[in-house]
């Protein structure tokens, strides 16, 4: 499942894929693989990426069925 959520947050705050990847020390690839849905991150790499965006992982990483 795309994570539409990332990278919309990552969009508000003006960073390219790049960008979020050195502030939460992983590859570019990394970020667009999570972005399209085909990698799961880590608890760590999720609480990372919530930091650096300013959410909750609530806010970028939980669907809800519909």
């Amino acid at each position: 499942m795309k994570n539409k959520k990332m990278k919309i947050a990552r969009l508000e705050r003006d960073l390219n894929q790049e960008d979020l990847a050195k502030i939460v020390g992983v590859t570019r690839q990394t970020i667009s693989l999570i972005e399209s849905g085909a990698y799961n991150p880590s608890l760590k790499l999720c609480i990372a990426i919530c930091k650096a965006l300013g959410k909750t992982l609530d806010d970028l990483f939980w669907e809800v069925e519909k």
